[in-house]
């Protein structure tokens, strides 16, 4: 049997990262078992997950199409730390020209602008597109919460959602009131005075899987040091515990404005580093800037590593 091997760029945006591959070079028949495969940290590459590019035809809505796999094979429908890495893997492989592109993705059509350094994309500013704050938006399924109904300033009982868990939150300063917010994905917003008193993994996977998001859901631990200026713990949507995670930040940067505990303009810091993000009120939409890095290329035999998954 003949090899099957795989061309890939591991890529990171603050942490944040991703096995790329060029579908205008490679095929990936099935990307949910090629995500789970090259994203184990002790048996494979090592990723957040895995993010396919293919290159559109000239005179479309975008350039270049992202499609964003989760380490456990779950298609996602947007990455913001992904898409500016996206940018960043076409523009340096001459596969679209910078700095600004249109990149289309399972939550629409985005613009970037890049911002380059000795004739490499270093960093880029994404719009995010507008942050949705309605229980349609966010798919979400809790009592008394209809379709049109706002998810922005929700109050929370936490005997009722976590049973046995109201404790330990109340212990880690965590508030009853909370937003749920659509940023391509579904988010939902937690503010915590001790996020290091949390148990990330325990409250973050109880959320994610909890039957009021039948879609599962993204969870974010969030504190607020200044208004301009906060820090957050990510448990991600069939990922886990991530250094960061875009579309999160902009869904906390949305949060905060709207529920008046931050500025409209904001520097998120993640396990990974920093987002600088903006909430425009007439639009919705939410601005992101950050770096986008590349690690190393490579090329890997995905039958071989199957065989000691």
């Amino acid at each position: 049997m003949t090899p099957t091997t795989l061309e890939f760029t591991k890529m990171h945006g603050i942490g944040n990262d991703y096995v790329y591959v060029d579908l205008a070079r490679e095929h990936v028949e099935d990307p949910a078992r090629v995500a789970r495969l090259v994203s184990d940290r002790h048996r494979g590459i090592g990723s957040d997950g895995l993010i396919l590019v293919e290159t559109l035809p000239p005179g479309g809505s975008a350039e270049l199409r992202m499609r964003m796999f989760n380490a456990d094979g779950s298609e996602a429908e947007m990455c913001g730390n992904g898409i500016r890495c996206t940018a960043k893997f076409a523009i340096d492989r001459g596969l679209a020209t910078g700095p600004a592109l249109r990149i289309e993705t399972g939550a629409g059509v985005l613009a970037i602008e890049t911002h380059f350094d000795d004739g490499a994309v270093v960093a880029a500013t994404v719009d995010m597109g507008p942050a949705s704050t309605t229980g349609a938006a966010v798919g979400a399924r809790m009592p008394g919460l209809g379709p049109e109904t706002s998810t922005v300033g929700l109050d929370l009982d936490f005997e009722a959602f976590l049973p046995g868990r109201g404790e330990a939150v109340r212990a880690a300063g965590l508030d009853p009131v909370f937003s749920l917010v659509s940023t391509g994905n579904p988010h939902a917003v937690l503010w915590c005075d001790r996020p290091e008193q949390l148990d990330l993994a325990g409250l973050g996977a109880a959320i994610e899987n909890h039957a009021w998001f039948p879609d599962r859901i993204n969870v974010h631990f969030v504190t607020v040091h200044a208004p301009d200026r906060v820090s957050m713990r990510t448990w991600e949507r069939g990922s886990g515990a991530t250094l960061a995670c875009g579309t999160g930040a902009s869904a906390v940067c949305a949060a905060g404005a709207l529920e008046g505990r931050t500025a409209d303009s904001i520097t998120a810091r993640l396990p990974g580093g920093a987002l600088d993000l903006r909430y425009d009120r007439e639009s919705t939409h939410v601005s992101m800037r950050g770096p986008a890095v590349e690690v190393y290329q490579g090329v890997i035999d995905l039958d071989r590593l199957e065989e000691h998954a």
